[in-house]
């Protein structure tokens, strides 16, 4: 869905991948990061969210919590970081950057709890009362008091199947209370997931009622909160991030945002039109070989994120850089139900493809659940691409050590 994007947009970065691929100097199977490209992006994001009063806290699960993919987007200028989970955390941590929120998409195991509090975290979100009693005694133990904040929700509100979860609004007041009596704890503000939705109607974002719950929500919370906390009130509003919402996000009564896809050029909205981020990454593989004239090429990060419905993925095979902008070639990718292990390529009658040429796909990745390499590629702006960095999908240093 995204490799024409990379094509028009950034021709030089799809270049440098098949050129550092054909040296050995990234592995088949990686999602390669225009770290120019994402670094540009967020200091554009940042600038726009600025002047909107909104704080910016990155999703970095996508692109495997990478180091060198971090650092980029901490020097252009993020407030800090969303970690799905524990996963996420630990590397935002360990890499010294400021985990600003925790517990959203996923809550916090009751046996992690210390050591996510020891991370001094900037927010963290509970879902029930037991949880905020979790983290409560954490906080405690520790000597610190730390932000909760409430997901909530109300009849009518929007979930991914599985994400369920929250406080229901009715109960959102003794929710307040009760982490009022609780030592090491304070409550700060709420959140819900999803808050903007892509609408392929009209090919823009539309709000979720779910922010209607939120304002609902905030008239509770401001009830039974002392008039200086009033003012400092965090809504947090996760979901389709980019810089061409964050008006539409401020304007429901947004404080916080998390972009993940928007650094990287691949939100839906990025897929319709044309949006001020540049397309950032893609999938790198390799024509493994050759069965009764079908070319298979090596699988591992082939999960695509479904928020599109069914459509036909392709990809750009050459064996040297000057061949990136060939005709893509149709791509037929297992079924999710299936390992992953090759995709299958139909190139046209009369086009020759051979074992080892590159593979690079545009699709909207999720590293995270994938058992791909992360490889952070620097310099395509300056014309001198080359590989800062190869992770593994939990953000560690993979000593990869590939030449041809």
């Amino acid at each position: 869905m995204f490799l024409q994007s990379l094509l028009n947009k950034n021709p030089s970065f799809v270049e440098a991948a098949v050129a550092l691929h054909q040296a050995g100097a990234i592995p088949a199977n990686s999602y390669a990061v225009d770290l120019d490209a994402v670094a540009a992006n967020t200091a554009y994001l940042m600038g726009e969210a600025r002047a909107l009063g909104l704080t910016v806290y990155a999703m970095t699960k996508q692109l495997g919590r990478a180091p060198g993919v971090l650092r980029a987007i901490t020097d252009a200028g993020v407030d800090g970081y969303v970690a799905v989970d524990m996963a996420c955390a630990r590397p935002i941590a360990a890499n010294g950057h400021n985990l600003g929120h925790i517990g959203h998409l996923v809550q916090v195991a009751a046996a992690e709890t210390s050591e996510a509090i020891a991370m001094e975290p900037d927010y963290w979100t509970v879902f029930s009362p037991n949880k905020a009693a979790e983290a409560s005694a954490a906080a405690a133990r520790l000597g610190r008091v730390q932000n909760l904040l409430v997901r909530v929700f109300a009849p009518g509100d929007e979930f991914y199947t599985g994400h369920e979860g929250g406080v229901p609004l009715e109960e959102l007041g003794a929710m307040i209370s009760h982490i009022g009596g609780l030592p090491g704890v304070r409550f700060a503000g709420l959140t819900t997931f999803p808050a903007l939705l892509f609408d392929p109607s009209d090919r823009g974002a539309r709000i979720t009622p779910n922010m209607a719950t939120l304002a609902r929500a905030a008239e509770t919370a401001r009830q039974h909160m002392g008039r200086g906390d009033q003012q400092t009130l965090q809504i947090n509003a996760p979901g389709t991030t980019s810089t061409a919402v964050l008006s539409q996000l401020a304007g429901a009564g947004a404080t916080q945002v998390e972009p993940g896809h928007g650094l990287t050029g691949t939100t839906p909205l990025h897929a319709v039109g044309d949006l001020p981020e540049q397309p950032a990454v893609c999938y790198v593989s390799e024509v493994a070989h050759i069965h009764q004239g079908t070319p298979f090429c090596f699988g591992g990060g082939l999960y695509i994120d479904p928020v599109f419905g069914d459509y036909q993925t392709t990809a750009a095979v050459a064996h040297d850089p000057s061949e990136a902008a060939t005709e893509p070639v149709p791509a037929d990718l297992p079924d999710p139900a299936a390992i992953d292990y090759y995709a299958k390529l139909r190139p046209e009658s009369g086009r020759t493809v051979c074992e080892g040429d590159t593979v690079i796909f545009g699709f909207r990745i999720q590293a995270f659940v994938t058992r791909a390499f992360i490889v952070g590629v620097a310099g395509v702006r300056s014309g001198r691409p080359s590989v800062a960095g190869v992770w593994d999908v939990l953000g560690n240093p993979v000593a990869w050590k590939g030449k041809r």
